[in-house]
């Protein structure tokens, strides 16, 4: 709760003084490393915006200010170029931006965080500020600092026995919003601070960063990493007391996801799933892009969404310290559950002496077709073992072959023996 206190005001568009702020609070709290890409980097079209803050923000009429852009950090939109002039409503109007769905809520507009090249200045404003708005000059002043900017990406590293590692990521950025965005970072930083000094079979990490143009920079100077068989799981609007809402990765299959469903199931909490892309977009398709799985667990939809309203008032204590309770619990079940880790790559000619692990159906052709369902089962399960990339928990597989746990751990053993798996 102090994370989102402290942090809820700040303007945290992507490059800013405010952001930076941010980063040495939370610096304070983990011993975070800091990855930084400079403006003069360019990553497949994305361009890193300028570092960028506002001095001055009004609007004028009859030499009174009727609206202030600095008395909320959404007041003006990111990024806005600065401007001096005096017009008519019609054409203030064309740079004034309000939501039409509540009538006094402030948007959040973003999208010149994503298209430095291409910008414009701009007010946020009530839709009741908007209509009532008469004929008449208006007086406009945006007085903007502008410099080179440099995109900054914050990691904490628990280390396992394994490298592979389980990724807890969330956005930093979103300006004067509490829910989105911040509410993940609070959770991942305290499930990280109450993980100190424990052992783990796992690795895991915390990256705080800024909405898909950071993760296409991180992934990008991390390729090595995505080798060690990532995973990762998206902390995103936890704060409210919505119901919680588990988004699987693409393939659906990863662990942390398996265990995140499995301990609300075991902790009786409520929530949803849905498949990937059908919950909440929130740039997990980068990770994808970069073989990591990524599912997601929030809070979403909720009506505070993308406006002023979602400030510090409408997060719950509780809300947040059920989701910490649900991921601290996946842990335990990840940490629990023996994992198989495959040390071959391509096919293994199972049938050959060599390695005796052929699990022969019979064939239909001549009459001699096994329909006995374990033996499909155990079928599955050779088939499937040289498709695993990622270390998986031997109680997952069971649950996707639909066989008893015993039975795979006997059959892997197997494998193991031959120096083609390790269970650990």
């Amino acid at each position: 709760m102090a994370i989102i206190s402290e942090l809820t005001p700040l303007n945290r568009v992507f490059c800013s003084p405010d952001y930076d702020r941010a980063i040495e609070y939370l610096k304070g709290l983990l011993p975070f490393e800091i990855h930084e890409f400079p403006a003069s980097r360019e990553r497949n079209g994305w361009i890193i915006p300028p570092r960028w803050t506002v001095r001055e923000a009004k609007i004028k009429k009859d030499g009174q200010v009727i609206y202030d852009g600095t008395a909320h950090v959404l007041r003006v939109i990111a990024l806005s170029k600065s401007f001096r002039g005096r017009m008519s409503r019609e054409e203030l109007c064309a740079h004034l931006h309000y939501d039409h769905r509540y009538e006094d809520a402030i948007p959040y507009h973003f999208r010149q965080e994503y298209r430095s090249w291409e910008r414009d200045w701009g007010f946020c404003v009530p839709k009741r500020f908007y209509d009532s708005l008469g004929d008449g000059d208006y007086e406009v002043i945006i007085e903007t600092e502008e410099s080179a900017g440099a995109l900054r990406v914050l990691e904490y590293m628990h280390r396992g026995i394994l490298d592979q590692s389980v990724i807890f990521a969330a956005h930093l950025d979103h300006p004067g919003m509490a829910n989105d965005g911040l509410s993940g970072c609070a959770v991942g930083t305290e499930l990280m601070r109450l993980m100190r000094g424990r052992k783990t079979k796992f690795s895991y990490r915390l990256v705080l960063h800024q909405e898909i143009i950071g993760a296409e920079y991180y992934l990008a100077g991390m390729r090595n990493t995505a080798n060690h068989g990532c995973e990762g799981l998206f902390l995103e609007m936890l704060g409210t007391p919505t119901q919680l809402a588990l988004q699987a990765s693409r393939e659906g299959r990863s662990n942390i996801e398996y265990a995140v469903g499995r301990a609300m199931a075991e902790m009786g909490v409520d929530f949803r799933t849905g498949s990937f892309g059908t919950i909440v977009v929130n740039g997990d398709y980068i990770w994808e892009t970069y073989n990591i799985p990524l599912a997601s667990l929030s809070r979403y939809p909720y009506p505070e969404y993308h406006t002023d309203r979602d400030n510090s008032g409408i997060i719950q204590e509780e809300a947040m310290n059920e989701a910490l309770a649900v991921l601290l619990k996946a842990v335990d079940i990840l940490e629990k559950n023996p994992v198989i880790l495959k040390k071959f790559s391509g096919n293994i000619c199972v049938s050959n002496p060599r390695y005796d692990l052929y699990i022969d159906p019979g064939q239909a052709a001549f009459g001699g077709f096994i329909k006995e369902e374990t033996v499909k089962r155990m079928r599955s399960l050779m088939d499937l073992i040289p498709m695993i990339h990622r270390p998986i928990s031997i109680r997952q597989l069971a649950e996707m072959v639909e066989l008893p746990e015993e039975a795979v751990v006997g059959y892997l053993k197997k494998w193991e023996e031959k120096g083609l798996v390790e269970i650990l």
